[in-house]
């Protein structure tokens, strides 16, 4: 019985050593920067994929003197090597991914080489919008600060097992589906009593953007996905919005309708959870939040107005100014073991120049007791945050171009931080561009 055991034991030391899929995800409430660190490690994988979210989110990239915003699109798509998949946990406007494919044409993109859609994605339909609106307009003062694009309603299809999937585009009953949902979507419009006379111009508008969906790659994500990790190939997967905007462990109900957390990368994408490896969490060196919620670390005075200008705090897909505090390391901490981190990146470091002091929060206190996790509630029932300072540092960073560069006080901050946090702070990132992207 020896030998039969011992090739069975090589089988299955041959299957766990296939390549792991690393993931990559915000740790606060989103704009933390995670589509400029893909595309700075973009050349390191084969392929880069998105596993939720929707064009809700704004993945900002720049370099070469161009700014360039993706909303639907995977950040490595600018390198020519890399395989780009948006997968089956992605929610899929084709009006706005018509416009991104667009807005690539000048780059020389070569969208029938890089870039490869799941067959399981939702799609956004006109209706969904529009619900997104009526939702939110009924809501008043309750409303949860909605980005509008028709996300939220074109998750409720899906979990309801209405929805209308990209593969679905190629059958011959797509035009019978779609009315069917449409039809069900305009009764709910109409016990809202709200205005759809635009309907007709965004069906236009969406049915010629289904025609550009058809002629992409469309692919059985996870499939393909899965063959690429058993072939050797390298991945990452893109996180949308922020951990503490996930649907079951964020500030609910002020969330987004996905799992934004490394989870959210299995059903995503169809990988099983033995599959990851490393996961690399980004963060603000301070906070911002877009949309209604709490946020503990707010700051409402002239210093929160200071951090919004020098970061340029303001939304990358609605415009919205951005709500700014300090670091928040309950917050932080919650979302690192939600997540299982392996790494950290820490952005926008250059935004705290000038600062003769940093605040870090280290605790809550919650109920006349201090407390260094996120309770349950922290919306009826407001935590305090209490505050270690820290020296801060007046050197403009965004010139320096390695990390033996940086100040002595930046890099006490880093230090503190990872201390406090138990993993490594791997990148600093000193402002927008590709080359402002420090390796430690």
């Amino acid at each position: 019985m020896e030998p039969a055991i011992n090739v069975t034991q090589s089988k299955f030391r041959k299957l766990r050593s296939f390549m792991k899929i690393d993931v990559l995800l915000g740790l606060q409430w989103g704009d933390e920067g995670k589509g400029k660190i893909v595309d700075v490690l973009t050349p390191k994988y084969n392929v880069i994929a998105r596993f939720q979210g929707g064009p809700n989110a704004g993945h900002t990239l720049e370099f070469e003197g161009i700014k360039h915003v993706l909303h639907t699109i995977p950040s490595g798509i600018f390198h020519s090597d890399s395989e780009n998949v948006i997968g089956n946990g992605v929610v899929i406007d084709p009006v706005i991914m018509e416009a991104e494919l667009k807005a690539l044409e000048p780059f020389n993109v070569d969208i029938n080489k890089v870039l490869f859609v799941s067959r399981k994605a939702q799609l956004i339909l006109p209706t969904h919008k529009l619900l997104d609106a009526a939702s939110e307009a009924a809501k008043g003062k309750d409303k949860i600060g909605s980005t509008l694009k028709g996300i939220g309603p074109t998750y409720m299809d899906k979990t309801g097992r209405n929805g209308l999937r990209v593969g679905d585009i190629e059958s011959d009953q797509f035009m019978a589906k779609y009315n069917k949902l449409k039809d069900k979507h305009i009764q709910l419009l109409g016990n809202f009593k709200f205005d759809y006379s635009e309907l007709d111009a965004l069906e236009t508008a969406w049915m010629k953007s289904i025609e550009l969906l058809r002629g992409l790659n469309l692919i059985d994500s996870e499939h393909f996905v899965n063959n690429r990790l058993k072939s050797n190939s390298s991945i990452l997967a893109e996180g949308a919005q922020g951990s503490l905007l996930d649907v079951d462990f964020g500030s609910y109900p002020f969330v987004t309708s996905s799992n934004t957390v490394c989870a959210g990368a299995c059903t995503g994408l169809g990988v099983a959870p033995n599959r990851i490896g490393d996961v690399y969490g980004i963060f603000k060196a301070y906070c911002t939040r877009v949309g209604s919620g709490p946020f503990p670390t707010e700051l409402h005075d002239s210093v929160g107005e200071e951090i919004r200008k020098a970061g340029h705090e303001f939304g990358a897909t609605t415009g919205r100014p951005r709500r700014c505090g300090w670091i928040d390391l309950p917050a932080l901490k919650y979302a690192i073991m939600l997540n299982g981190v392996t790494q950290l990146i820490m952005t926008k470091a250059d935004v705290l120049s000038g600062f003769s002091e940093i605040n870090v929060c280290t605790h809550y206190m919650h109920k006349n007791e201090k407390i260094d996790y996120m309770p349950y509630d922290i919306i009826s029932e407001e935590v305090t945050p209490v505050y270690h300072s820290v020296p801060g540092w007046e050197e403009d960073l965004t010139g320096m171009r390695s990390i033996d560069e940086l100040p002595k006080s930046l890099m006490d901050y880093v230090e503190y931080l990872e201390g406090e946090l138990e993993v490594p702070i791997s990148i600093v990132s000193v402002g927008p561009d590709r080359t402002q992207t420090l390796m430690r």
